[in-house]
């Protein structure tokens, strides 16, 4: 797959899928602290969003600081656009903000762990063919 190919899939994610994450790992299987993190206040929010693995092939990564001009993963898009890293979403998170953008109701439990996904909230299934 060429780096042009690669971007391309990158931009159609971004544009096909309402809430996109991009993270090392999958939800289920997080490759890093931060992307365990930004998928479990995902799930606690019970969102439904697409995520995909850039661990597979660095050009995946370089591409999507090409597309989004941020330089971490994990990256996430709401609409079409950029929200932020881990940083950004757990401070949106903790105000409400990040549940205000995505259109849903905090959980009565504010203070849920966010240390590790929850398998029974799945994101969407989007097949890495990047890699």
């Amino acid at each position: 797959m060429t780096n042009e190919e690669i971007r391309a899939f990158i931009e159609r994610a971004i544009a096909e899928n309402e809430v996109m994450l991009f993270m090392k790992g999958t939800p289920t299987e997080p490759r890093c602290g931060f992307s365990a993190r930004s998928a479990s206040m995902l799930n606690t929010l019970s969102v439904q969003y697409a995520a995909l693995d850039i661990l597979p092939d660095p050009r995946i990564k370089q591409e999507l600081i090409e597309v989004s001009g941020w330089p971490t993963t994990p990256q996430l898009f709401v609409k079409g656009e950029l929200i932020g890293g881990c940083d950004i979403m757990t401070e949106m998170y903790e105000s409400g903000e990040l549940a205000q953008t995505l259109g849903v109701e905090m959980p009565a439990d504010e203070q849920a762990d966010l240390g590790q996904p929850d398998p029974t909230q799945g994101p969407i299934s989007l097949e890495n063919r990047l890699g």
